[in-house]
C-alpha cells in the first residue's frame, strides 16, 4: 500500500486551491471556510462523485461542498436514501421481531422492504413516521465502517438479520463492505449519508403499503414494502403532496368507471375491456394516426400474432424476453411451439424479405397497429398503463445508412406534430446509448451510436444523456412528455438497428450492384395506444378535447314538452358530424347535469318549452360556468367546427421545446 501524503490539494468550483495536512475531511474543508457552511454542509462532491462529509480524503482532487439548497438531484437522492435508514431504524425500535432487507431512494421518495410475519397498519405507518421524527430529532451521528466479510455474516447472522447476511455472502469477493451506524441502528450500505439524522429534518412522509418479493422473485418470500416520500423543505413536500392528490383525482381507472370507458377484471389479468365509448375513443385516436401515417408515406400491415419459436430464435428476441412470452404447444407435425407476439419487428422483416429490393425502393416505412402481448407479474399490472395485451403504434424504416440523418429528422417533424396535436407542448429527449446487455459488437454499436447523434446533430435536436438505457438492438432517442401536473412519460422513441436486418437475413441491391442490409429504424409515437390513452385521459382529468371526446354532446329536456325539438337539435347534430345523445329522461334538469359532468361530457344543450319556441339552445360546458344562449344553426355550426380532428384544419408545425 503506498505511503499517505502529507497534504492534499483541493480545487473549488470558483477555481481556487487550497492545500490542507493530510487526512482531512469534507467537514474540516467546509468549517476551514466558515462556520456558516460547515453546520449547512451535507455531503462533498469529490472528482464528481458524492461522498460522506466525515470520510476522510487522501489525495488531490476537485471538491464542492454540498448543501440542502443544492439543486443536483444527487441531493433528494440523498436525503431520500437517508429517510430510508430512519424508517428502517424506527421499524426495529417499534418491532423487534422485524427483519430489514433493503431500502433505496426512488423517484420521488424512498421505500424499505420488511420481514415480518405480521402485517403492518396504517397505524403502524403513523407510528412508525413518529418515531422517525424522533429519531431526527436525537440528531444522531451517523458513521460509516469498513468491514471484514466474514465478521459482518456472522454479525448480522447474530441478530436474526439473515437478508442482510445473505446480500454480503452474494456480494462479489472484491467488493468492500461498508456498514453505517446511526444510535443503536446499523446497517449494510454503499452510501454516502448525511453526516447526522438531525440533518434529514422533518419534510417526509409515509404514504403507503405494499407487498414485494424477495429479490423480486416471485419464487421468494413475500415482504412488507413500506413507501415514503422526502423533499429538501416542507414547501417541497407540501407541493408534492398536492400533486399525489392531484394525480389522484386524475387517476385514469376512476375517470374510466365514472366515464364508462373501459373496465378490468380477474378472468383477463392485464387486458382491458372497452366499452362503448372507450372504443370510440380508441378508434378516434386510431383513426388520426392512421391518417398521420397514410400522409407521411406509411405502407401499413398487419402481421400474425402467434408466430413459431425458430422465428424469436433467430431473432434473439427468445433469448432475451423468453421470460415476457407466452406461449403454446402443439401436437400436429410432430409438436412445435408458438409464441404470442412481444413486438412487430420479426414479422416486419419478413414482409421486408418479400420480392427483391434495391435502393430505389428505400426508405421504406412499415407500419403496424399490432396487438402484442407480454407477460407482466400481476403486481406490476396498472390499469391502462401497464398491461399483458397492447397494441403498439408501431411502424419500421428499411433505409441506408446515408438516409439515417433524413429519416430522423422525418420522424421528429411527424412525432411533433402528432404531440402538438393532444396538448403536449413540453417534451425533453433523451439519447441512451449500448446497454450492459445487447445483441452485436462493439463496432457495429459504434457505427449506430454515431449514426444517430450524427442525425440528432444534423436536426438541431437538443438531448439528455441517458447512459445504459439503449434497446437490445441499438441505441435510441426517447421521447419524453410532460403532463398539465408536471409528471414525465416516456412515450416515443426511435432505435437505430444494424443488428436485426442482419439476424433475419434482410438486404438490398445498392447501386453499384452489391448486395447489402438495410438499417431498420424503429420507431414508435404514442407507444402503444392504450398507455397512450390513460395519460390523456390524466392529462385532460377526463375532459377531453371535444376531437376526443366519445360523448361531444347530449341533448337534455327540462320538460316533455320539449322533446320534439329535442330530437330534431339531436339529428341536427348527428348531421353535422356530431357524437351526440338524447337524454328525455323524465329527471330534473339538475340531476341530468350532474350526472353528464360526472361522465365528462364535454357540452350540454338543455331545451325546454321556450327553447322549443325560440328555436335556441342553452349551451352548458363541462367545467365553465358560463351559460350562452345560442340559436340552434350558430350553435351547431360552432360545434362542427370545433369537433375537427386539428390534423384536418391545416394546422402549421412548432418547435418543439
Amino acid at each position: 500500500m503506498p505511503a499517505q501524503p502529507q497534504s492534499v490539494t483541493l480545487a473549488f468550483p470558483d477555481g481556487a486551491t487550497r492545500t490542507y495536512p493530510c487526512p482531512v475531511t469534507g467537514h474540516d474543508v467546509a468549517a476551514a471556510i466558515s462556520p456558516g457552511l460547515a453546520k449547512a454542509a451535507l455531503a462533498v462532491r469529490l472528482d464528481g462523485g458524492l461522498r460522506d462529509l466525515t470520510r476522510p480524503i487522501t489525495a488531490d482532487g476537485a471538491i464542492e461542498i454540498v448543501t440542502g439548497k443544492d439543486a443536483n438531484p444527487e441531493v433528494l437522492e440523498l436525503i431520500r436514501h437517508d429517510a430510508a435508514h430512519a424508517l428502517a431504524e424506527a421499524a426495529k425500535e417499534l418491532y423487534p421481531d422485524v427483519q430489514v432487507t433493503i431500502g433505496p431512494a426512488i423517484e420521488d421518495g424512498f421505500y424499505y422492504d420488511f420481514a415480518r410475519d405480521e402485517p403492518f397498519t396504517p397505524a403502524d405507518l403513523e407510528a412508525m413516521e413518529a418515531r422517525m421524527r424522533e429519531i431526527v430529532a436525537r440528531d444522531e451521528p451517523i458513521t460509516r465502517e469498513v468491514w471484514e466479510r466474514d465478521d459482518a455474516v456472522r454479525y448480522f447472522d447474530s441478530i436474526g438479520e439473515h437478508y442482510k447476511a445473505e446480500i454480503i455472502r452474494d456480494l462479489p469477493d472484491d467488493e468492500e463492505i461498508t456498514i453505517y451506524r446511526q444510535g443503536g441502528f446499523v446497517d449494510l450500505c454503499r452510501g454516502p449519508h448525511l453526516p447526522s439524522t438531525g440533518k434529514l429534518g422533518t419534510a417526509f412522509k409515509l404514504t403507503r403499503l405494499a407487498g414485494a418479493y424477495w429479490r423480486g422473485d416471485s419464487r421468494n418470500a413475500m415482504l412488507q414494502r413500506v413507501y415514503g416520500t422526502a423533499w429538501r423543505n416542507r414547501k417541497e413536500l407540501d407541493a408534492h403532496l398536492h400533486r399525489l392528490e392531484e394525480a389522484a383525482r386524475r387517476d385514469h381507472r376512476r375517470l374510466g368507471r365514472e366515464m364508462t370507458l373501459f373496465h378490468f377484471q380477474e378472468e383477463a389479468a392485464g387486458a382491458v375491456f372497452w366499452h362503448a365509448g372507450g372504443a370510440t375513443l380508441y378508434r378516434t385516436v386510431r383513426t388520426y394516426m392512421r391518417r398521420r401515417l397514410e400522409a407521411a408515406d406509411y405502407q401499413e400491415v398487419q402481421t400474425p400474432e402467434l408466430v413459431d419459436r425458430t422465428l424469436w430464435e433467430r431473432s434473439g428476441h427468445w433469448e432475451k424476453f423468453r421470460e415476457h412470452m407466452f406461449v403454446a404447444e402443439t401436437e400436429d407435425s410432430g409438436g412445435s411451439t408458438l409464441a404470442l407476439k412481444p413486438m412487430n419487428c420479426p414479422g416486419h422483416v419478413q414482409i421486408y424479405k418479400q420480392g427483391l429490393k434495391s435502393y430505389r425502393d428505400l426508405p421504406l416505412r412499415m407500419a403496424e397497429f399490432g396487438c402484442c402481448h407480454r407477460y407482466e407479474p400481476s403486481g406490476a399490472l396498472h390499469g391502462l398503463m401497464r398491461l399483458r395485451a397492447l397494441t403498439q403504434d408501431d411502424a419500421h424504416i428499411f433505409c441506408t445508412e446515408d438516409q439515417i440523418t433524413a429519416e430522423t429528422g422525418s420522424f421528429i417533424r411527424l412525432l411533433r406534430l402528432v404531440y402538438r396535436d393532444f396538448g403536449f407542448e413540453d417534451v425533453l429527449v433523451k439519447f441512451a446509448d449500448r446497454p450492459e446487455v445487447r445483441a452485436g459488437d462493439d463496432a457495429v454499436w459504434d457505427r449506430a451510436e454515431a449514426a444517430l447523434l450524427g442525425a440528432v446533430e444534423e436536426t438541431g435536436l437538443a438531448v439528455e444523456h441517458n447512459p445504459g438505457e439503449g434497446a437490445f438492438y441499438g441505441p435510441k432517442l426517447e421521447f419524453v412528455l410532460a403532463d398539465a401536473i408536471g409528471r414525465s412519460w416516456q412515450c416515443g422513441t426511435l432505435q437505430v438497428d444494424f443488428v436485426l436486418p442482419e439476424r433475419l437475413d434482410a438486404l438490398y441491391t445498392a447501386t453499384d450492384g452489391e448486395r447489402r442490409r438495410p438499417v431498420m429504424l424503429h420507431r414508435a409515437i404514442l407507444g402503444s395506444f392504450e398507455r397512450f390513452i390513460g395519460i390523456l385521459i390524466e392529462h385532460y382529468a377526463g375532459n377531453l378535447p371535444l376531437w376526443l371526446a366519445p360523448r361531444q354532446v347530449v341533448v337534455a329536456t327540462i320538460t316533455s314538452d320539449a322533446d320534439g325539438y329535442a330530437r330534431e337539435v339531436h339529428a341536427a347534430l348527428e348531421a353535422a358530424g356530431l357524437r351526440a345523445e338524447l337524454d328525455r329522461r323524465n329527471e330534473k334538469i339538475g340531476y341530468k347535469v350532474r350526472e353528464h359532468s360526472l361522465a365528462k361530457v364535454p357540452v350540454l344543450l338543455v331545451v325546454g318549452r321556450r327553447e322549443a319556441e325560440q328555436r335556441q339552445v342553452a349551451v352548458r360546458r363541462l367545467g365553465d360556468s358560463a351559460r350562452p344562449v345560442l340559436a340552434l344553426g350558430e350553435c351547431v355550426s360552432a360545434l362542427a367546427a370545433e369537433a375537427q380532428p386539428p390534423d384536418t384544419t391545416g394546422g402549421t408545425d412548432t418547435p418543439m421545446n
